[in-house]
């Protein structure tokens, strides 16, 4: 709401009711209280702000707040057809939010107000004066409350909730709102006869107010009603109070005293409906009117839907059993028919195919005869003149002619074969003489090759005897002066001697060598039991290993799998990353309980893979395969998701450190970096935000930031995971979860046990012991075998020179052996050599073979030249005979074929034409026969069949097909028919009725399906406009309420509770107010009443921002309330309802503690009420009163300064 312009206060004096508007001496200006989210150090404290001058200009906005308001004051909601919806169009203008700051109200819900206040700042509908007579405590009392807030002093009995039964039932409220008497009449004061209540209502802008009397009588249940001093009845009263929205009877804006406890026993669906009518959207309740109507309206429709379509799947499935039966009987009725038809098309088509052969038949018979006659005529002539053209003295020539070129043909034929054979002859002996002379021309290589190397042979012979003597000669000296040579018999007996002697050696050797193998082995043992503690010490200072351990505790099967997966990492493409409980660590141990918890099982215990090659090779070895060799029923998680883009972090770096928090949960843990897709795609560590000091956090700030991008994030706070997601309708409104944390357990380190490290220490420390003396046994043990060793090398070299002795003697024995072999193998190559024949001799044998070669092979030249010259002349002597044999052949064919052929012509047109002729005569007499059936069956056919088969005829249908196929289709119905039973005709007549009426009820499910999706559509319209509506009051009054609950140091939070049936649906009020204890909802019978009062008086300052009533009133809700409590509930509803904007608040108290904020806005009534009170009107004002005090005190303070200065 736009600022309004501070009206003046007034007065007014009354015998039996005093009234003071004026603050009580030494009280400043009370604070007015503004909660500014980035600039408040500490919350619940006011700030004091000068007060606004009394002339300031009122706001440009008031006049577009004027313009829905009609002539008498009333909301003209039909000059916007939107305003039916909810949707005015002043939403554009800019409003202010809780935190007093300007922000476009486009985006956000409309904030309806009441309607528009007037200059001396009272709103339409709010009470400028309250008159009473003979009521309850009161013989009479005339006295005027502000706009603002009225806070109602007394003492007990005083009368205080009196006022608020007069406002009750003034306004035509019944007395049942009170809580206290049933009937009217028990508001008349005791001992009077009648009374009246009067109370007058600011009217809207330039017209006058609403005097509004009630007539009550002690005598009677009744009451009559007056407006402006005319008569009126009840419901123009009623009426007039609706259009002013004023909620007398709603608990949320007016709170007797005998009803406090019955609002914390509302049950949360009556709290809905009353903080509706009291606040937010005008519509609301309307809108949930009609999703409660059309939800009712939508169940009975599908209510009468099922029933329906029960009836209809019955209807259907008994149809569906008869229709078999149905379908038989049709498809019989359907076969007798086309049987019927097919054996009269059978004859028709008979008889259209014969006379189709008789046609061709007559057609053929006709070309036939004309074609013999042309042949006849044709072949005279030719005959004429192969008999006759020739002179009577010639034709025994033209016979003899014949036999002379039959037998000229085959004497040609016999002189052709003769030539080609002799052709054939004189090729063969060419082709033998050409391999003769090519075998002759090699055999004259070879003999010229053996020529060549002659020369060269014998000088080789030359220097092999002159080698070979000298070799004999040298090999002979050696042979003849042999060296000295030892006796190998005295170099046996000295190996003998030194072999047994070594032999005692070899014995102490194996048995040093057993005791070595004995010391080595205990070694080993004790070395392996060190190396199995260390690792065991190693392990348990291993984080990953003990944390296997735990998770083994957890679930062995994943443990198993880890262990699998440690030892075949190389199966794997990329790296398979462990459990985020193994392989996660959180260097910062304060950040620990909050980043667990940003996990959930699943997430912490499952193995993730970098690509989906990996993926299903793991899922093969794990889950489906065995070959991991785990548990048979084990099944264990493994995750991967292909690379996408990711909404990035809500807030930047400075607006986290501004908003409180540390940093984002990503940063706070330490892991592969393969691993850190899954942990900001499944887990959205990048987007949770942690804050370990929850006073930091401005939480109501966190959630619009961390919302904004039109999803959700978690944030943490403390000890508090807070979970943000926008609602899906409406204005998307955010909505916060809250959890506390638990301390983690799989990401923390675990500790080592002490007797476990104990034990393993004392294992190591006797091992060692024992080693040193197995080193020690080591050591001397070694000095034996060096002792052992070096006796070993004596042997071997004595036993290396003994042999090295007899290897020199066997050697010089059988290198003497081996020249004496050689000196005889040299003498018989010698001689060999020597005996060779002579160079010369074997010179001229080659070159005479030559000789004799060459003149061969000039004969085979000669022969093979003649040879040719006879083949061309045997060649060409055949082709002219072939051709003289071709010529004659051809002649006398010509001559035979000419005759021959004219004949033939001729006799084949006379066979082809007696054939066609019977023929002609044969189908014609059966065309005949074929017609007077075919004319006999359609006339016995009914008329139908009739009219049809002309229709037919007229087309050419009728002969679509062939006899064979209509044969064929008779044969195929005939036995269709016999395969289909025979239907009782009531079965077809029961199927029919029942099929119409599934028609018709089909049709009226349609119907009320398109009704269905018409409430549906109402449904929805309703819902996106009252969900988010209601979403964004709940969330704003949620927000006051959990801030007001944490300035006195308790909780509270505000829920909606949806639910399918929109009858159903509530708000959850739910409080703590000890620190050991949770949040609970509020019920008549779980909390106090002290803290019952306190959650009803901030539920209602809560909604008090929000309302639309032009006044609220609550009575004696502090009751029961401690002091600070008390102190802070008054302070904050001073600060609430002493806005600008603030509606008209009377709070009923009979007491008040000291040093409590106050406002110039608002106004304290005092009552004083009793026996003794003065009868002149005007004595007694407290106003006087508290004006002539200072007077007083003035007039003291300046004889003080006149006497000082005299």
């Amino acid at each position: 709401m736009p600022r309004r312009t501070r009206a003046e206060p007034t007065e007014g004096n009354t015998d039996s009711f005093k009234e003071n508007s004026v603050l009580p001496n030494g009280i400043k200006d009370g604070p007015v209280k503004k909660e500014k989210a980035k600039d408040e150090k500490g919350k619940g404290k006011a700030k004091r702000v000068e007060p606004e001058p009394a002339d300031e200009e009122p706001d440009q906005t008031q006049a577009d707040d004027d313009a829905d308001v009609d002539a008498d004051g009333n909301i003209d909601t039909d000059s916007d057809p939107e305003n039916i919806d909810g949707t005015p169009r002043s939403r554009k203008r800019t409003r202010v939010n809780a935190e007093g700051d300007f922000v476009p109200s486009t985006p956000k819900r409309e904030q309806v107000a009441t309607l528009p206040r007037d200059d001396d700042g009272f709103i339409p509908g709010s009470i400028v004066r309250i008159k009473l007579h003979n009521f309850l405590t009161y013989d009479w009392v005339e006295f005027r409350p502000g706009p603002y807030l009225n806070m109602i002093l007394g003492p007990n009995g005083t009368g205080k909730s009196s006022i608020a039964c007069a406002i009750c039932l003034g306004l035509n409220w019944p007395p049942s709102i009170l809580g206290r008497a049933n009937e009217i009449s028990s508001f008349v004061k005791h001992g009077k006869e009648s009374g009246y209540i009067e109370i007058e209502l600011k009217g809207a802008k330039g017209q006058k107010n609403l005097v509004i009397r009630r007539n009550l009588s002690a005598k009677s249940k009744g009451s009559t009603l007056t407006l402006n001093g005319q008569s009126c009845t009840g419901k123009e009263i009623t009426n007039r109070m609706a259009k002013l929205n004023v909620q007398v009877g709603n608990l949320c804006s007016f709170l007797p005293q005998d009803k406090v406890s019955e609002f914390a026993q509302m049950t949360p669906q009556q709290l809905l409906r009353e903080t509706q009518r009291a606040a937010g959207d005008v519509h609301l309740s309307n809108w949930h009117d009609t999703l409660i109507t059309a939800g009712k309206e939508l169940k009975s429709l599908q209510d009468k839907s099922n029933d329906e379509q029960e009836r209809l799947k019955t209807m259907q499935e008994r149809n569906s059993q008869l229709e078999r039966d149905v379908q038989r009987y049709q498809e019989r009725k359907r076969i007798e028919k086309n049987i019927a038809v097919l054996k009269v098309l059978i004859p028709v088509n008979e008889y259209h195919e014969a006379k189709e052969r008789y046609q061709k038949a007559k057609d053929r018979q006709r070309e036939l005869h004309a074609r013999v006659r042309k042949l006849k005529d044709r072949n005279a002539p030719a005959h004429a003149k192969l008999e006759y053209a020739l002179p009577d003295a010639l034709l025994p020539t033209y016979s003899q002619t014949s036999r002379q070129l039959a037998a000229q043909h085959k004497e040609y034929e016999k002189a052709r074969e003769k030539k080609k054979t002799a052709s054939r002859q004189k090729f063969q002996q060419m082709k033998n003489k050409w391999g003769e002379n090519d075998k002759l021309e090699r055999d004259a290589e070879d003999v010229t090759n053996k020529l060549d190397g002659l020369k060269r042979a014998e000088k080789e012979r030359i220097k092999k005897i002159k080698e070979i003597q000298g070799h004999n000669e040298k090999w002979q000296k050696e042979l003849d002066n042999p060296p000295k040579l030892e006796e190998l018999e005295v170099i046996n007996t000295e190996m003998r001697k030194i072999n047994r002697e070594h032999s005692q050696t070899v014995t102490r050797m194996e048995d040093l060598q057993e005791r070595q193998k004995k010391n080595v082995d205990s070694s080993a043992a004790q070395q392996a039991n060190i190396s199995g503690a260390l690792d065991q010490l190693k392990n348990l200072e291993d984080e990953r290993h003990r944390k296997l351990e735990k998770l083994r505790t957890w679930d062995r099967d994943m443990a198993d799998a880890v262990v699998w997966l440690r030892n075949h990492q190389d199966k794997f493409k990329m790296e398979v990353f462990e459990p985020p409980m193994i392989c996660c660590t959180v260097p910062d141990r304060r950040y620990t309980d909050a980043i667990e918890a940003c996990f959930n099982q699943d997430q912490l215990k499952i193995l993730v893979t970098q690509c989906e090659e990996d993926y299903t090779a793991l899922n093969n070895y794990l889950n489906d395969s065995g070959q991991a060799g785990l548990r048979k029923d084990a099944r264990i998680n493994i995750w991967f998701r292909p690379k996408i883009d990711l909404s990035p972090p809500p807030m930047s770096e400075a607006e986290l450190k501004a908003l409180g928090f540390d940093d984002y949960a990503i940063n706070k843990i330490e892991c592969p970096d393969g691993l850190l897709w899954f942990l900001t795609r499944e887990v959205n560590l990048h987007r949770t935000a942690i804050g370990l000091d929850a006073s930091k956090v401005d939480v109501n700030a966190a959630m619009e930031a961390v919302s904004r991008d039109g999803g959700g994030a978690k944030f943490i706070a403390g000890k508090v995971m807070n979970t943000v997601s926008r609602s899906r309708y409406g204005k998307r409104v955010a909505t916060n979860m809250t959890k506390d944390l638990r301390p983690a357990r799989n990401l923390v380190s675990s500790t080592i046990d002490p007797e476990i490290k104990k034990k393993l220490d004392q294992i190591i420390q006797e091992a060692r012991q024992a080693l040193e003396v197995i080193n020690e046994d080591a050591n001397n043990l070694a000095a034996e075998e060096r002792e052992i060793r070096a006796e070993e090398a004596l042997f071997k070299k004595t036993f290396d020179a003994l042999e090295a002795r007899k290897k020199a003697v066997n050697n010089q024995k059988k290198h003497l052996a081996t020249l004496a072999a050689k000196i005889e193998t040299n003498k018989n190559k010698l001689r060999d050599l020597e005996n060779a024949p002579s160079v010369e001799d074997e010179r001229a044998k080659l070159k005479k073979r030559l000789f004799e070669i060459s003149k061969k092979r000039v004969r085979i030249v000669k022969e093979y030249t003649q040879l040719i010259r006879a083949a061309i002349t045997d060649q060409a002597e055949a082709t002219r005979s072939g051709l003289e044999f071709l010529q004659v052949g051809a002649n006398k064919n010509a001559l035979e074929a000419l005759c021959q052929e004219k004949d033939e012509k001729y006799q084949r047109a006379l066979a082809e034409f007696e054939e066609a002729d019977q023929i002609f005569v044969a189908t014609k007499a059966d065309a005949k026969n074929k017609r007077d059936i075919s004319l006999d069956l359609v006339k016995k056919m009914d008329q139908e069949f009739q009219q049809q088969f002309a229709k037919m005829e007229m087309d050419g249908s009728v002969h679509d097909r062939s006899v064979d196929d209509l044969r064929t289709e008779l044969d195929v119905q005939l036995t269709n028919l016999d395969m289909i039973l025979v239907t009782n005709s009531g079965v077809v007549e029961q199927y029919e009725r029942r099929k119409n009426e599934i028609e018709a009820l089909t049709k009226t499910l349609e119907d009320r399906e398109k009704n269905t999706r018409k409430v549906e559509r109402e449904i929805k319209n309703a819902r996106d406009r009252w969900q988010p509506a209601l979403e964004q009051l709940v969330a704003s009054i949620g927000k006051k309420f959990s801030a007001a609950f944490d300035r006195i140091g308790c909780a509270g939070e505000i829920r909606i509770s949806p639910h399918d049936d929109y009858d159903k649906w509530a708000i959850d009020i739910l409080v703590k107010f000890r620190d050991n204890e949770k949040l609970q909802l509020l019920t008549g019978q779980r909390q106090s009443g002290g803290e019952r009062s306190l959650t009803t008086i901030l539920y209602l300052m809560s909604l008090t921002e929000e309302a639309r009533t032009p006044f609220s009133l609550v009575d004696e809700i502090n009751q029961g309330m401690d002091q600070r409590a008390e102190r802070a509930v008054h302070n904050s509803l001073v600060e609430v309802t002493c806005k600008p904007d603030s509606a008209q608040y009377f709070l009923i108290t009979p007491k008040l503690l000291p040093d409590l904020d106050y406002h110039e806005r608002m106004k304290v009534l005092c009552v004083n009420n009793g026996e003794w009170l003065p009868e002149t009107p005007g004595l007694g004002n407290m106003n006087s009163m508290i004006e002539n005090f200072v007077q007083l005190n003035r007039d003291r303070v300046s004889r003080d300064r006149s006497s000082r200065a005299g």
